[in-house]
């Protein structure tokens, strides 16, 4: 499961720690197996890749984009509905610009690779994220816009950084390319279930606004800690006065290099695509399942909060599903059958819409619930198998600035989901207050889902633990950041390292 002078199967990789007793495997034996493999895994990862890793990729996807990320959505659900009062179509529309800064992750790609400040390529730009995060919170209501692209730009910025180390880390190790993603996701999904356990209960005592205030500290959190305990360590360079147009040149040419290649911008291509052609229809059904009119079903913020969390439960289910049962199939199988899961699952949505659950005589909220369930345990699976994909088309170099363009075009996929759903909802005239025919812009996004397994072939049918980039890029390293020293992620206090600032 890793490279050559390291290699292990894939069941010592969760299992023993070399050169430990055989461990029982029947009665309570089993049972303390079963517990302690969790444990057993992460320590693996801690060995194998790095403890400050695996803590920084706990603190960005956990903290800043799990719990902040939930509790947003929440949040920002209710700060349209009910403070600004926007349609259902508005919202779809003014959402699209909080992807920018998503769209725009080559750029701090670029700034994270080949502008290091005093000698370390990432750490100072956690601080200017939080910056960006405390003036957001401060601008007026009528900036409303304004301060919720500040923060996106601020999670884009973290995140970007701790992406650069997982893509270098699996090019390093490419068998862990899947372990890593598992982590990622659990991280993501465990913060996502606080955020949204307590998401409701902010948001019914202190309002929509008051609960966005609160929701700007994990991300700041992250980022100043990151400052202060976790360093992005690289080279010092001995060259102060290096050009650095000539770097950036380097760096946008191993892109546009490594892009050319039909096994790096097929895949690309499915991925943009499955995200695009998934139009969301979030904002309509939101207004629809949170009106008070009869027959609508009028949840409550508490009931909200709550169906998320337990969503969160099932997201982590379905790391686990895929972590346990499916991180060894070839690409293509899994991600045909996840489409296919996806598209089907939608229909879900479906009978909700139409009321065919009371039909069959299944409340409101229990078919909510098991909606919200099937719905993130197969977006889960059909996710992680994506991202594993885009970490093996970095090369080795510019993994920082390649792994956030292909991030770009997933981002650019949501985005465009975004806007042809605000289309859809705006055709059909789906208001805040008018759902007739909501059904059919729900009906048309599980057509599309579908749809998108025509281009199937894109996607390679290679392994995910196989290398994917040529391997003319695996031996020469653009000049733009070619380094002889590995970068590592060292955990480190700020006050042991002062000879290298």
């Amino acid at each position: 499961m890793l490279e050559e002078d390291g290699a292990m199967d894939a069941d010592h990789l969760v299992g023993e720690e070399p050169g430990s007793p055989p461990q029982p495997r029947g009665g309570e034996g089993a049972l303390a197996a079963t517990v302690l493999e969790p444990v057993r895994w992460v320590r693996m990862l801690c060995r194998e890749l790095g403890g400050t890793f695996v803590a920084g990729v706990v603190l960005v996807y956990g903290l800043s984009q799990g719990f902040a990320g939930s509790f947003f959505r929440v949040a920002s659900d209710y700060y349209w509905k009910d403070v600004q009062r926007v349609q259902p179509a508005t919202v779809q529309f003014l959402s699209v610009f909080f992807y920018v800064p998503w769209v725009l992750k080559p750029l701090w790609g670029v700034m994270t690779d080949v502008f290091p400040v005093h000698g370390y390529r990432r750490r100072p730009y956690f601080l200017f994220s939080a910056t960006i995060v405390a003036m957001a919170t401060g601008l007026p209501v009528s900036s409303a816009v304004l301060c919720f692209v500040g923060i996106s730009t601020a999670v884009a910025i973290a995140d970007v950084t701790i992406d650069a180390c997982i893509a270098k880390n699996s090019i390093d190790k490419p068998a862990l390319a899947p372990d890593m993603q598992s982590l990622c996701a659990f991280s993501s999904s465990l913060g996502a279930l606080i955020g949204y356990a307590t998401s409701g209960m902010f948001v019914h005592h202190l309002g929509a606004q008051g609960a966005l205030g609160v929701m700007a500290i994990p991300p700041a959190t992250v980022v100043f800690l990151g400052f202060f305990i976790y360093e992005l360590k690289t080279y010092h360079h001995n060259n102060v006065k290096e050009k650095v147009l000539n770097k950036v040149s380097g760096a946008v040419k191993g892109m546009v290099r490594t892009i050319k290649y039909p096994v790096v911008w097929k895949p690309s291509l499915y991925m943009f695509l499955s995200l695009a052609l998934s139009i969301s229809t979030h904002e309509g059904q939101f207004y629809w399942y949170t009106s008070k009119t009869p027959p609508n079903p009028g949840f409550s913020q508490e009931f909200v909060g709550l169906v998320h969390a337990i969503g969160a439960v099932a997201s982590m289910v379905g790391v686990l599903i895929y972590h346990k049962c499916l991180k060894n199939y070839p690409f293509r199988s899994i991600l045909f059958y996840a489409q296919l899961l996806y598209g089907v699952s939608g229909l879900l949505d479906l009978t909700f819409v139409l009321r065919w659950n009371l039909a069959l005589g299944v409340p409101d909220a229990v078919f909510v619930t098991l909606e919200e369930c099937v719905s993130r345990v197969v977006g889960r699976v059909r996710l992680m198998p994506m991202m594993v994909l885009s970490t093996k088309l970095c090369p080795p170099g510019v993994e920082g600035t390649f792994f956030a363009l292909l991030m770009c075009i997933d981002s650019l996929g949501m985005l465009t989901a975004k806007a042809g759903g605000a289309a859809v909802l705006r055709a059909l005239h789906v208001t805040r207050t008018d759902f007739g025919h909501l059904w059919l812009a729900v009906l048309l996004r599980n057509v599309l889902r579908l749809a998108t397994l025509g281009a199937i072939f894109l996607v390679p049918t290679a392994d995910q633990t196989d290398v994917l980039v040529p391997r003319e890029l695996l031996t020469s390293s653009p000049a733009a950041v070619a380094d002889d020293e590995e970068e590592r992620l060292q955990l480190a206090m700020l006050t042991s390292h002062t000879d290298d600032v």
